[in-house]
């Protein structure tokens, strides 16, 4: 745990209990602070009572009254599309809201530090899609060479329950536009940004905040290393605002579409081979085609991401090839769970937005498409022209009929997974691979993601095995 530093002998408010929000109410005690917590759901606040916090309605007048901070769970809106009423009680109180990523920053150091031969580092993952990937990626190369590290945020276990990290220990953070948004403070030593499509734009108010969310992690964080993918225009703005020059190479740019020149430091993958360039000269070349755990040019981007963010940890281009192919893959992104008969099982049930699928389909060839599902504002528009590789969609979903209307392929309406996955395996044939991909959020029939791709999972496995 981390306790937070700054509130001893305070009272702080805390609003959200799940995961994030028991972790910072801990934190907070830790850190000789009194957590006065709240959450809409009776059994969340049931939960924080048994361990000992108080629970105080936030929403009633004079909540406020002697508090130092508010401290908001990720998923809690403090401005759009409208502020929750408990942020706007404190807002209007005076009070300062901040959350568990600004929390953390300000209290990661600590006096040890000054008995450490290398000082901890922070790497920290932002963007669209990809940002799992990259950190698992990330704590992986580490990993293999023994590295002391630990992944938090959006992906293992929330920023302040972590251990605190050693001499020259790694924190490698996944952050959503959530928790960047929001952050009174942020300070890591290398911020990465993989890329930028539509996503959360009700809680952003269009593109322009989605992005001023992302940017905040590099223009308030002031990272020492940026690490910034340029195969989008706000990415190769965002570039320009950092760096000083052409040769800056506190600035590495990075690109899974084109190759990249300059005098800079540049990491691009072109026909499968990954490059790393510096002051005009390469400096390494990495095969990536046979990584199975790699597939497509969205993971070659989450790869040359990894590779540039630990070669500023000062990693040798071999070691982190080494470590890339033996790499496994993440679950429900691009996951190969299963190859029989010369079909390939792949599940990539995170692909939850048109971005991330229309990538994974183009990352493998004579696809058996399983998609579908809560379908995002905007339609499907932005898979025409991606849905070449496909032989055949089986779509899911409570609207299922009505979102294989707009696909370009031929559509069998499925509803179920367990229809899908029946029909797909027996229409499949060798060399053809068996997608999950959705282009859909999964909350019409399921509670997440995750839940969506086991299910894809069991019955695959079920047919093979019977």
């Amino acid at each position: 745990m981390i306790p937070v530093q700054g509130y001893n002998g305070a009272q702080v408010a805390v609003l959200g209990l799940g995961r994030s929000g028991l972790a910072t109410a801990r934190a907070l005690r830790e850190g000789g602070a009194q957590a006065i917590c709240w959450d809409d759901n009776p059994a969340a606040r049931e939960t924080a009572e048994i361990e000992g916090f108080i629970c105080r309605d936030l929403h009633k007048a004079g909540a406020f009254d002697g508090i130092a901070s508010l401290i908001v769970s990720p998923g809690i809106p403090h401005l759009y599309p409208k502020p929750n009423p408990v942020v706007r009680n404190a807002l209007e109180a005076g009070v300062p809201v901040d959350n568990d990523i600004g929390l953390f920053f300000r209290s990661l150091a600590t006096k040890d530090w000054d008995n450490y031969d290398q000082p901890p580092r922070v790497i920290a993952v932002t963007g669209s899609n990809g940002k799992s990937t990259t950190v698992a990626l990330i704590q992986h190369i580490l990993e293999s060479v023994g590295r002391d590290s630990q992944m938090a945020g959006n992906i293992g276990r929330g920023v302040l329950d972590i251990d605190p990290p050693g001499d020259a220990g790694v924190v490698v953070l996944e952050l959503s536009s959530y928790q960047t948004d929001l952050a009174r403070a942020m300070t890591p030593d290398v911020a990465v940004f993989t890329n930028l499509s539509p996503d959360h734009l009700d809680r952003h108010a269009g593109m322009g905040g989605y992005f001023a969310a992302k940017r905040r992690l590099f223009a308030e964080g002031g990272p020492d290393r940026a690490i910034i993918g340029v195969d989008e225009d706000e990415g190769i703005f965002l570039a320009g605002q950092m760096s000083m020059g052409a040769a800056d190479d506190r600035v590495i740019r990075v690109s899974a579409s084109r190759k990249l020149a300059g005098p800079g430091w540049n990491i691009f993958v072109k026909k499968g081979f990954l490059a790393e360039t510096r002051k005009g000269k390469q400096a390494a070349s990495i095969d990536l085609r046979a990584m199975t755990g790699l597939p497509g040019s969205h993971n070659h981007q989450n790869a040359c991401a990894a590779y540039a963010a630990c070669r500023t940890l000062g990693l040798a281009p071999r070691v982190i090839e080494k470590a890339l192919a033996s790499y496994p893959g993440l679950p429900h992104r691009s996951q190969t769970i299963a190859e029989a008969e010369g079909v390939r099982y792949v599940n990539d049930s995170k692909a939850t937005n048109l971005d991330s699928a229309a990538k994974a389909l183009a990352a493998f060839k004579k696809i058996r498409w399983i998609s579908g599902g809560l379908e995002k504002d905007g339609g499907l528009e932005q898979l025409k022209g991606a849905t070449g590789n496909v032989l055949k969609a089986y779509v899911i979903g409570r609207e299922a009929a009505g979102f294989a209307m707009q696909l370009e392929v031929e559509a069998e309406v499925c509803t179920t997974m367990a229809t899908a996955v029946e029909h797909a395996m027996a229409d499949a044939e060798e060399g053809e691979t068996v997608l999950l991909a959705p282009a859909a959020a999964s909350f019409d029939q399921y509670d997440n993601f995750e839940q969506r791709g086991d299910d894809f999972v069991a019955e695959v496995t079920k047919r093979l095995a019977g």
